[in-house]
């Protein structure tokens, strides 16, 4: 077999604080509203992908999660990978004008083998970690000169919230307005070194294959709810400044309650399209009144629910506080797998409502203790055996 040439890269989940939802181009994945989310750290969760390439492969291969997918099926898969290779062909024939000695990878096959550490389309962002691995691994293959936010706006037409996660820290993606997508990209709010004390715990309360998919949902929101243009016209483009100013001036109060707003009026537009989509079930809404409980106790704003385009909660609070969220919600999930990584002991305040705790027990069945993190990463692991193909 000839020589295989192969880059690994690891990229991380993104979970938005102001929800894309909508599409105003399905094919380009062009969003109808500007969104802002932050990057969790890849210890936890992460998508780990190796690209490689050889003069011997036959055809463009893909494996995910130890099972072979037929790139040429998926129209999103077919883009990245054509788009990645455009730019390796332009980079090639600028080295060839500068007589520099240049390997033609564009013109080899790819076999790209991706895992993830956490469930698979089950609203934990699997995709967009997954195409920005991907996007990350087959540049780093191909040496593309190409900024994060260059590439953020290809990784987006594989997966809209991929384009995110080509950064660390706080991010906004900014819808744009032309047509042909080139000004649709993510941009960074801030490191994650400007506010790294930010801390997420993960409730993961199904972890089944959601029943309406995020693009079938959006395309039946678009179509059907009458509260989604006051969504995109008004409601979001003030919150978008709003969040982005809050994370600059590392004011959680506010961050907190945009975070929670959005979150509900998105599931409040699901639930306005025809037919209603229902991602929250009694879980995440018990997961709600908990957050509100612990607030209440606290005296201020120090946890903030949200949720994606499924049932588990996402609650972000600060590292001073995590006593005071943590303690609660262990109390009720003591024996939900994901406690190893943090010490902090189940603790009750005097008078705490637990009926919500006990919808709670009986309905997460693991939990992630995280925080914000950074971009995608070059890796030494290697997935891809000597033959080319997933390592046995």
């Amino acid at each position: 077999m000839a020589e295989i040439y192969s880059y690994t890269s690891t990229a991380p989940v993104n979970i938005a604080t102001l929800k894309y939802w909508g599409k105003r181009n399905i094919s380009l994945n062009l969003p109808t509203n500007s969104s802002v989310s932050v990057t969790l750290d890849q210890s936890d969760l992460r998508a780990i992908t190796t690209a490689a390439t050889s003069s011997s492969f036959t055809k463009d291969r893909l494996w995910l999660n130890g099972t072979e997918e037929d790139i040429d099926k998926s129209a999103r898969l077919s883009t990245c990978v054509r788009e990645l290779r455009k730019l390796r062909i332009e980079y090639e024939e600028k080295l060839t004008t500068e007589k520099k000695k240049i390997i033609p990878l564009s013109t080899y096959k790819l076999h790209i083998i991706s895992e993830n550490n956490f469930p698979t389309a089950a609203g934990l962002a699997s995709s967009a970690a997954g195409f920005a691995a991907l996007v990350s691994s087959v540049a780093g293959l191909y040496e593309l000169p190409q900024t994060p936010e260059e590439l953020s706006v290809l990784a987006r037409q594989g997966s809209g919230s991929a384009c995110r996660s080509l950064f660390g820290g706080y991010v906004a993606w900014d819808m744009g307005v032309k047509e042909d997508g080139s000004d649709s990209k993510a941009v960074s709010v801030a490191p994650r070194e400007h506010w790294p004390d930010m801390r997420a715990l993960i409730l993961v309360a199904n972890a089944n294959k959601k029943d309406v998919s995020s693009t079938s949902g959006m395309q039946t929101t678009v179509a059907t709810s009458s509260l989604f243009k006051e969504r995109i016209e008004t409601v979001v483009p003030e919150r978008y400044e709003a969040m982005k100013k809050a994370i600059v001036d590392k004011d959680f109060e506010s961050f907190a309650e945009l975070t929670m707003r959005d979150s509900n009026q998105f599931h409040a537009v699901c639930l306005d399209s025809y037919p209603p989509i229902f991602y929250l079930n009694d879980t995440s809404r018990a997961a709600i009144r908990t957050v509100e409980e612990i607030n209440k106790h606290a005296g201020k704003t120090v946890a903030a629910y949200t949720f994606d385009a499924g049932p588990n909660c996402v609650i972000y609070f600060l590292e001073e506080n995590a006593e005071k969220v943590i303690g609660p919600i262990r109390s009720a999930l003591a024996n939900a797998e994901g406690w190893n990584s943090t010490e902090i002991a189940a603790s009750l305040p005097e008078g705490f409502e637990q009926r919500w705790l006990e919808v709670l027990s009986a309905g997460v069945s693991r939990v992630y203790f995280t925080k914000v993190g950074d971009g995608p990463k070059k890796s030494d692991e290697t997935l891809i055996g000597a033959d080319g193909e997933p390592k046995k």
